[in-house]
């Protein structure tokens, strides 16, 4: 159990940070260990499989799957800078050096500004397909998707980089104990010495900005699909178009919706615990069943799985 005598505060800057995680509840811990290791190995496992398949099959070369390819790739990314650290919580003391700390919020941070952009893209891009049949090789070609992606990954960092730029010069000096299982930017700032101001109101800004425009754009694309699928007539193809998009918009509402709470309007939450639970929806539960929600009805990711367990099965 960690010890939770909080270091006073002094004049001496610190060069570490403890991770308390659930350290409330410790005869959870090896059951918790247990449950989010198999967790964070499916995950790996479960995009690696959706890299591999769209990579390997020349026919999924198309910008939903390539877009689906990067969303994957973030998914494990993001999802690895912040599990292992809290399944070492449930085994000892987590500690965290205050570089490595800003360096966690900042590639943690970047890849997930980076998802809320490429869900934005990926919600673009149907409406353009679904919408706009015909048109839709020239709306989107291999130069506009790459310059997509290319975007959604260098704004992630860009708009984070800011932020850790911001957080690196405020001075922690003690207590030392951040109450969550990753660096977060509230319980980071909360423990600076130095005045948080600036780089408080600057990140509720870039949130508001990266959180409610992308939202906005993947409503009103799925909001313009259903538009059009409506005038399509009742039948199988409707009824799957309905259940797709119902189910991109249970994963995308999730996802934007703890961010939302936790980083535009954190006063919503009124408890520590309460926090935690958000953030496990989108680091942990998000990046769970996006794999298993884009592919489920997608009969062509399907066949290349199958196609790539039937060679490894005749090699074997």
């Amino acid at each position: 159990m960690i010890d939770m005598e909080i270091v006073p505060t002094g004049n001496e800057t610190i060069t570490e940070f403890v991770l308390l995680g659930f350290y409330d509840i410790p005869e959870l811990h090896f059951l918790f260990f247990i449950v989010f290791t198999a967790v964070y190995v499916f995950i790996i496992i479960g995009n690696m499989l959706i890299i591999v398949a769209v990579v390997s099959s020349q026919r999924l070369h198309k910008p939903m799957y390539i877009f689906l390819v990067n969303l994957s790739f973030l998914e494990i990314l993001y999802t690895s800078a912040v599990m292992p650290k809290m399944l070492e919580g449930f085994l000892q003391e987590a500690t965290i050096s205050v570089a490595g700390c800003l360096l966690q919020f900042f590639i943690f941070g970047s890849l997930a500004t980076a998802e809320c952009l490429l869900l934005a893209v990926m919600a673009y891009d149907r409406y353009l397909a679904i919408c706009y049949p015909l048109h839709y090789p020239l709306l989107m070609g291999p130069r506009q998707c790459m310059g997509l992606v290319v975007t959604t990954w260098l704004s992630g960092f860009m708009v984070d980089g800011l932020v850790v730029a911001l957080v690196a010069q405020l001075r922690f000096c003690g207590p030392n104990h951040i109450d969550q299982f990753y660096c977060d930017f509230m319980p980071l700032v909360g423990l600076a010495c130095s005045d948080p101001r600036v780089a408080q109101v600057t990140t509720l800004i870039l949130s508001v900005f990266c959180l409610t425009i992308p939202f906005g754009l993947i409503l009103t694309s799925y909001g313009r699909i259903v538009v059009a699928v409506l005038r399509v007539p009742a039948g199988a193809s409707r009824r799957k178009a309905f259940s797709t998009c119902s189910s991109h918009l249970a994963v995308v509402t999730t996802f934007y919706g703890t961010l939302m709470i936790l980083y535009v309007a954190p006063s919503a939450v009124h408890s520590q615990h309460l926090s935690k639970v958000f953030s496990l929806l989108y680091t942990v539960v998000t990046p769970l069943f996006n794999p298993v929600i884009y592919t489920l009805r997608n009969k062509a990711v399907h066949q290349a799985l199958r196609k790539i367990l039937c060679i490894k099965q005749t090699l074997d």
